[in-house]
């Protein structure tokens, strides 16, 4: 059995309504991360998200943070929006902050739960599954080391 932490990185206001510094709760998070390592987990997750009350919006900045002050535990996703994300620069700053942290990275993808990120990145909740089944195939390709070349297909936005 394995243990990880899961930290989305929400911001909400405290008790009096005043919102809370994003600057101490990112450092809470990468705080958390360390204290996980220390008692044993074996990974740390850091979710994506892009829409208040949440700044987890950038999870491979975080984790590339993350794998600068830890050693052994492994860093996920949770998850990767690959149904709004430019495949490319997925597989870019995934295999980047891979070989950065000596090989710790976990990529988890998902389309997103709620509505809210589908359209701010403008994709209909249909679309939203065309768009990760297509992402992910381009994603594969890109990590097996072979040259790519790649159209969209129709229907499916080009990223």
């Amino acid at each position: 059995m394995r243990f990880i932490g899961l930290d989305l990185v929400a911001n909400s206001p405290d008790a009096l309504g005043r919102p809370g510094d994003p600057t101490e709760r990112l450092s809470q998070t990468v705080q958390n991360a360390v204290l996980f390592e220390e008692l044993g987990f074996d990974g740390f997750a850091v979710g994506e998200r892009h829409h208040a009350p949440f700044l987890s919006s950038a999870p491979p900045v975080v984790l590339s943070h993350i794998a600068a002050v830890t050693s052994r535990i492994r860093l996920f996703t949770g998850v990767t929006l690959l149904s709004v994300l430019d495949p490319v620069r997925v597989a870019e700053d995934y295999a980047t902050l891979d070989h950065l942290s000596g090989g710790r990275v976990e990529l988890i993808i998902g389309k997103g739960n709620g509505p809210e990120q589908a359209e701010l990145f403008g994709i209909g909740r249909l679309e939203a599954w065309d768009t990760i089944a297509e992402n992910y195939r381009l994603l594969r390709q890109l990590w097996s080391g072979h040259k790519v070349t790649w159209t969209p297909p129709a229907g499916i936005r080009g990223t």
